[in-house]
This record gives structure tokens, C-alpha cells and sequence, in this order.
């Protein structure tokens, strides 16, 4: 970058679409095409600083300054190259990633940090726009085969990773397109369907076979793939959500979140919602859970045209800036105000949620609320909360959604017909990525229960480090950065 940008520009990120306007429909809404030149000033703000954090604060190690210094030379070939050679997917992590590579900044730490995600973002749409971005086609192919189970971004690292090493790689995918809850968990105003698949095309230009509609352990028995496949890597995710077990659990209109937001990615590509709709126009929605899941069911409730939209949230609330025992570069927990919020929504902090409301028709009409305040935790211990006096209420609730989380993956199907060995959470449990069963690999949030979209692609390709190595004796993959540059 330029020597003097960080001290002669501020920090700076492209307009978006007014709430009122961007809320009509599913599509994105940054207007990062009109973004022009200041894309090449924000990247000059990088330091190249002699420790690059960035580096450590990323999951799957991104080589962020160099990348930073191509795009302020214009160079966006090279940027490309930089970018794309830790990073299999930046088209996904440049748009959905909380960005830890920014709270490790060093200029962070007494400026506002680099628009690191942006800069990625801007890389990547300019790769595919100049044809920078090709199929990572092998040169041979060494006859072993794998199969992939599940097409989440773990999935979808290992399987662009063990092709790329010469492997025959075959993903599995349960639903009717490829993508997992990148297709069906983000909305398409965060990532669009389209950016899922000009991807998928590539790597199957590149060789790697999809195979969709293929449920493995309900539609095929996993034992099968076993008799057919050298390897199986399970990258299923976490998909059993964390319930709510209050009176009037039961009652209609309360979903799991990924219920609603799944279906709405159907809806809004015209394709089968395969379940009773769950539409929020005109209702009164109430959001349990305060995390991006939430978030995303605050803005899709949004474009429902919802009557209202409340969202709760049982901790309290974060700290504005970066709390002392957060010191940088950790990722801090501190308040997050999305897009999705801006677009409108009440949000409560330190709520109990302690029945739903229901009429004679089994719908839910409210729900029984009340205020806590949380003890201080003795050491070793969760802390404990006290329920304040007289705080008790019931408010409006015509549709509930739960946005609590995940507890671990399924563990009927694949993992049972397998004899897949969990650990006490309910993960496989795995020495490095191999589970119990020989030749039967894991990674992502099936192994290391849910996490980031950067985190499962540094997963993958790990994992595939460690399959290549099973299946050849050793491995040329690399993951992250730090082998690069010691290779180089």
C-alpha cells in the first residue's frame, strides 16, 4: 500500500440501498460497482506492517497486505492469484464473513481497521468479470476416488482440493442444489444463488462430479459408498437446532429459524418450498436469539412486510467498543447493528422467554416474557440469573422463530450406519480429521460443532491434507499461508 494512506484516508465502505427501497425484494444491495477508484485508496491505508495480525486473525489465513498492495497498484490479476491461493471461496466469505481478519488490524488498534472484506469482495467480482477466475483442473488424475457427503463450504474446500490434487471426487448433496446452508441458510440479499453457482460451475468444469437429490443414509446406504469409494469425508454440518422446551412449544407458528429461512431462499428462486408455508406478512414476529441467524430472520421478516418485529435476546447487552478483557487482536464481542436491523426491528437484551400464548385454535397469539438480572459466575461455573420483580408481561406473537443455534449433527442416518463414534457433544469425534471408521474422514461443523463459513473452509482444506496424505502416503496440498510462504 501507499506509506502514508492509513494517515491521509479514513475508512470507507460503499453506499447501500435505502432500507425503504432494498426491502421490496431478495436481491443484494451493496452498490459496490459504484465504488469505482476509492476501492484502490482503501487498500493504500494498509501498512504492511512488519507482524501482519491480519494474518492470525483470519481462520484460513489469507495473505492479506500482499493482496492489499495489488489492488492498490491497479494489479488485479495478481490480487487474484494472492487471494485465491488460501482462499477457495471469497466470493462467500467476502459477503457473509464476520471479518476477525479486521479486529486483528493492527491500524485497529487506534484507527478504524482496513475494509479487508470489501477489498476481497472487490477481488473476486473483478476475477470473475476479467476471466481471472478459471476451473482448478489437474494435471492427471492418480485413480483414487472420494466421496464427499454433504456440499456445505467444508464440503465444497475439501472436495475443489483432493480434485485439484489429482483425486476423483463425487459430492453428495441432500436437497435439490448444491450448497447446504449457504443455498438455503443465507438469504439471497446476503449471498445470491447465483454467486453459489457460477462457483459450482467451475468446479465441475474442473472435474468434480455433483450428485443432488441424494440423501446418504435415508435415499443410499452409507455402507455402499464405503464398497465404492477409496475415502468418505462427512461434512454434513450441524443441523440439529437448539430448541426452546417452554409450555406452548407446541403450538402453530413456531418454527426453527432455518425452517423460515430455508424456505424463503426457495420462494424467492422458484423452487419447491416442500413444506406448509411460513410467510410473517401482517404478522406479529418475535426473533428468539440475538446472533446472525436472527439478524437474518429480522431481515427476511422485513421483506415479508411483517406488522412488527421484535427480537430477544436472554445475555445482555454487548459493550459498544472493545471491552478490556478483549484486548486487540482478539475478536471481540461487542454490539452489532446489521443491515437487517436498520431496516427495522425492536431489540431486548436480558429477556427470559417463558411461554408461548396460544388460542382455542392452537395458534400462537403471545408470549410470557419477563426481565432478568445475571449474578456475577463463581469460579468454574456458568453464571446464574435473577428474575426481576413485577417484569413479567406478555407481548404480541403471531409467529415465532427460534435462532438459538446448533447442538451437533444428526446422529441417525450416515453417522449410525457407519458406527460413526461421537464425542460428549454429539460431534464425530475424530483424531485429527479421521474418525474411528478407517478410510472415513470428517471436517467442519459435523466435527467441531457450528461455527464460521471461514472456519468449515479452513476445515476442508485441511482435512484434505490429511485424506491426500492417507491416499498417496504424503501430500503437496497446502492450507494456509504460512506453508505458502515458506514454500516460496
Amino acid at each position: 500500500g501507499k506509506p502514508t494512506g492509513f494517515l491521509e484516508h479514513g475508512r470507507e465502505l460503499p453506499k447501500k440501498l435505502d432500507p425503504s427501497v432494498r426491502i421490496e425484494d431478495n436481491k443484494e444491495f451493496v452498490l459496490n460497482e459504484e465504488f469505482g477508484e476509492k476501492i484502490n485508496t482503501q487498500a493504500s491505508r494498509c501498512m504492511d506492517c512488519g507482524v501482519p495480525f491480519c494474518h492470525n486473525g483470519c481462520p484460513i489465513g489469507n495473505i492479506i497486505p500482499e493482496f492489499n498492495d495489488a489492488v492498490y497498484r491497479d494489479s488485479w490479476e495478481e490480487a487474484w492469484n494472492i487471494l485465491s491461493s488460501t482462499n477457495n471461496f471469497p466470493e462467500f466469505t467476502g459477503r457473509v464473513c464476520p471479518a476477525p481478519c479486521e479486529s486483528a488490524c493492527v491500524l485497529g488498534i487506534n484507527q478504524d481497521p482496513i475494509t479487508i472484506c470489501n477489498i476481497e469482495k472487490t477481488i473476486v467480482e473483478t476475477a470473475y468479470r476479467e476471466g481471472y477466475a478459471k476451473p482448478k483442473t489437474p494435471r492427471s488424475r492418480t485413480g483414487k476416488t472420494v466421496a464427499v457427503i454433504g456440499s456445505g463450504p467444508a464440503g465444497l474446500a475439501a472436495a475443489e482440493q483432493l480434485n485439484s490434487a489429482g483425486h476423483s471426487v463425487t459430492v453428495f448433496e441432500r436437497d435439490e442444489k448444491v450448497g447446504g446452508l449457504l443455498r438455503f441458510g443465507i438469504p439471497d440479499f446476503k449471498l445470491g444463488m447465483d454467486v453459489i453457482d457460477r462457483k459450482i460451475n467451475l468446479m465441475a468444469e474442473a472435474g468434480v462430479e455433483f450428485k443432488v437429490n441424494q440423501h446418504i443414509g435415508v435415499d443410499v446406504n452409507a455402507q455402499q459408498l464405503r464398497q465404492e469409494f477409496d475415502v468418505v469425508l462427512l461434512t454434513g454440518g450441524s443441523t440439529v437446532p437448539r430448541d426452546l422446551p417452554i409450555p406452548g412449544r407446541e403450538l402453530e407458528g413456531v418454527h426453527f429459524a432455518m425452517e423460515f429461512l430455508g424456505q424463503n431462499n426457495r420462494r424467492a428462486n422458484d423452487l419447491d418450498l416442500k413444506t406448509e408455508e411460513i410467510h410473517a406478512k401482517d404478522k406479529h414476529i418475535v426473533v428468539i436469539g440475538g446472533g446472525d441467524t436472527g439478524s437474518d430472520c429480522v431481515g427476511t421478516s422485513n421483506r415479508h412486510k411483517a406488522a412488527s418485529i421484535t427480537q430477544v435476546e436472554i445475555m445482555p447487552i454487548p459493550p459498544e467498543k472493545r471491552p478490556a478483557n478483549m484486548p486487540w487482536p482478539q475478536y471481540p464481542m461487542i454490539m452489532k447493528t446489521t443491515t437487517s436491523h436498520e431496516e427495522g426491528c425492536e431489540r431486548h437484551w436480558n429477556i427470559l422467554t417463558k411461554e408461548f400464548i396460544g388460542n382455542e385454535q392452537g395458534q400462537v397469539t403471545g408470549l410470557r416474557i419477563a426481565d432478568i438480572v445475571w449474578q456475577d459466575a463463581k469460579p468454574g461455573e456458568r453464571p446464574g440469573f435473577d428474575e426481576v420483580a413485577n417484569s413479567e408481561r406478555v407481548i404480541p406473537c403471531d409467529m415465532a422463530f427460534l435462532a438459538m443455534g446448533f447442538l451437533h449433527p444428526e446422529p441417525t442416518g450416515v453417522l449410525a450406519q457407519l458406527d460413526i463414534k461421537l464425542d460428549e457433544r454429539g460431534n464425530v469425534a475424530s483424531e485429527g480429521f479421521a474418525t474411528n471408521q478407517k478410510g472415513v474422514f470428517a471436517a467442519g461443523d459435523m466435527r467441531t460443532g457450528q461455527s464460521l463459513v471461514v472456519r468449515c473452509i479452513n476445515e476442508g482444506r485441511e482435512c484434505a491434507i490429511a485424506i491426500d496424505d492417507f491416499l498417496m502416503g504424503n501430500s503437496n496440498l497446502e492450507a494456509k499461508a504460512d506453508s505458502l510462504m515458506l514454500s516460496a
